[in-house]
């Protein structure tokens, strides 16, 4: 078990390195492609060549390649330094740079917008973890039913539907008819019971498309698992239909689970970018979509930075719980 897990540190590490090089790249690739220079959206189009050059030596624009890099990757463990007003400071935290539109270092933006994507990322993983898998089972097990038909039903409307609908459905009924919830966000530090309430709309809305998918993923497996011999073999030996379900069949069942889970996870976590714009949620997905109006690269090179890395790691994860829960996974 050592081994398989020092194993996949290892792999997390180099993955974490490439996504660094690429996004990298991509920063330096897309203002090329589109003619567009990071000194001038910094200053605006209307500034003179003299201003634009100090801003290219203010953000080291004008430094080669790879030692851009250096301070790239060098910023992002251990800050770096700064020009403020003709004074050298050092931002100890991990930098992603500074704002072309407000000068803001990005870190302390991503640190307040984060915790907000968590918590919806949170509560609606268990949402549709718990009501998706007990779905998909139930219709497994009353296959051909009307309860099968009618889950299905619900759940190919949940993965047909698109967020922004269910969300602006969910608050014209909800909020702006029966009143019952705001639709703004609430710190859960101002007021947690608030807070609760205010959430409930978004978790639902978002665990209504992911439940809808493990609910079909569950049943399709569950019903191929029920028909194997071991599970006939512990039905013959006595044991009761809930120890044949929950021990031997639900066992099996979450190894396709934990691998989508880990890849949904991982990109909530990144940022919901329809639910937090229909909710008007401040966290990482509508802050991206403010960075691409406002072609603030930096902003935007933070939010994918965050998003990768989140996948990367809720893959990890995933990777160490399938040893828990098939031991045969370990010897890969």
């Amino acid at each position: 078990m050592f081994a398989y897990i020092v194993r996949r540190l290892i792999a997390v590490i180099v993955m974490l390195l490439v996504v660094i090089l690429v996004t990298f790249g991509i920063f330096f690739a897309v203002p090329k492609l589109t003619g567009t220079d990071p000194a001038t959206l910094f200053v605006g189009k209307q500034a003179d060549p003299a201003a634009i050059e100090g801003i290219r030596q203010k953000l080291g624009l004008s430094d080669p390649i790879f030692v851009q890099f250096w301070h790239f990757v060098s910023g992002i463990f251990a800050g770096r330094d700064y020009t403020s007003d003709g004074d050298v400071v050092h931002c100890a935290a991990p930098c992603f740079g500074y704002s072309f539109r407000t000068e803001q270092a990005i870190w302390p933006v991503l640190q307040d917008r984060l915790p907000v994507t968590m918590q919806l990322a949170a509560g609606a993983c268990v949402l549709w973890l718990l009501g998706g898998v007990a779905t998909g089972i139930l219709s497994a097990l009353k296959r051909g039913t009307a309860v099968d038909r009618s889950a299905m039903t619900i759940a190919l409307a949940g993965v047909s539907l698109p967020i922004y609908f269910t969300g602006l459905v969910s608050l014209a009924i909800f909020s702006y008819g029966l009143g019952w919830v705001k639709g703004d966000y609430t710190p859960i530090a101002d007021d947690p019971l608030v807070w609760f309430r205010e959430m409930i709309l978004p978790w639902v809305t978002l665990a209504f498309l992911y439940a809808a998918m493990y609910a079909r993923l569950t049943r399709a497996t569950m019903l191929e698992i029920l028909g194997e011999d071991y599970i006939r073999t512990a039905r013959a030996k006595g044991l009761r239909e809930p120890v044949v379900i929950g021990k031997h069949a639900l066992r099996s069942t979450m190894t396709p689970i934990l691998t989508i889970l880990g890849l949904d996870l991982g990109a909530v976590l990144g940022g919901a970018v329809l639910t937090e714009t229909t909710f008007n949620l401040p966290g990482l997905g509508q802050a991206a979509v403010k960075a691409i109006s406002d072609k603030d690269l930096p902003l935007i090179l933070g939010v994918t930075l965050i998003a990768a890395s989140a996948v990367v790691i809720a893959n990890l994860v995933v990777d160490l719980l399938y040893a828990v829960i098939d031991p045969r996974v370990r010897l890969t």
